[in-house]
């Protein structure tokens, strides 16, 4: 088997594509794309499913707590419906911060229940958290470690790392970051689109490749927590993670 038929045997055991990393407006206030827009492009770019990982972040502004957790949650029932109608599946994701810094952490494995408990830890600090909550079912991973302003954290404290991020507006310093990811002894490792701009074309530069398609959010932490997937890049570069 040369490597050609190699790749195109892996492509066949992984048939599934699901985007890790993807942002909805107005739920992330960065988010350039509706949830409706969000679903049309992946399923345009052929993938089964998606997750949708908006920030999440405590807030300051006096925005009561069950009020800013409907408003996350819309963006997310409005892609499920509109999903449901293309044959993309949607997974609920969040992006959380805590306020003791700007790093990012990708939850997969959540519901609004969990998302309570989160909100109400925010404010101290990701050790905190850590000690605080047990997540058995789910996984925490750091977000784009290598972007500027991002701190080293204990690794520890995390399942895993994004090793490849595509956001076209930041160097989020992929090949460190997976140099890193190497040398801590992370298993886990994913790769995001990171999206939110409808017009920058990079919807879908990065997936996951799985041999099933989970059923929900905790389906989908249970598949990474196997390690039985692959990573691609760019629709065409298979990557062994």
């Amino acid at each position: 088997m040369n490597l050609i038929e190699f790749k195109n045997s892996l492509m066949v055991a992984y048939p599934f594509r699901v985007e890790l990393h993807s942002h909805t407006s107005p739920a992330s206030s960065c988010g350039r794309a509706t949830p409706e827009q969000v679903i049309f492009a992946y399923q345009k770019a052929g993938f089964d499913a998606i997750v949708i990982e908006n920030h999440f972040i405590y807030r300051t502004d006096g925005t009561d707590k069950n009020t800013y957790i409907d408003r996350f949650l819309d963006d997310f029932y409005k892609a499920d419906e509109c999903g449901k109608k293309l044959g993309v599946k949607v997974y609920l994701g969040a992006e959380i911060r805590f306020t003791e810094n700007v790093n990012d952490y990708l939850v997969f494995g959540v519901n609004r229940e969990l998302l309570e408990v989160i909100y109400d830890l925010l404010p101290y600090g990701l050790a905190n958290f850590r000690k605080e909550i047990s997540m058995p079912d789910s996984l925490l991973v750091q977000a784009h470690p290598g972007r500027d302003g991002m701190e080293k954290v204990d690794p520890s404290l995390l399942d895993g790392v994004e090793i490849f991020n595509m956001h076209p507006n930041h160097n989020s310093r992929n090949g460190m970051t997976s140099n890193a990811a190497k040398k801590d002894g992370f298993a886990i490792v994913t790769a995001g689109s990171d999206f939110h701009h409808p017009d920058k074309e990079h919807e879908g530069l990065a997936a996951l490749r799985a041999p099933i398609l989970p059923e929900d959010s905790y389906g989908l932490a249970a598949l990474l927590k196997s390690k039985n997937y692959l990573l691609e890049l760019a629709g065409q570069r298979i990557i062994l993670p």
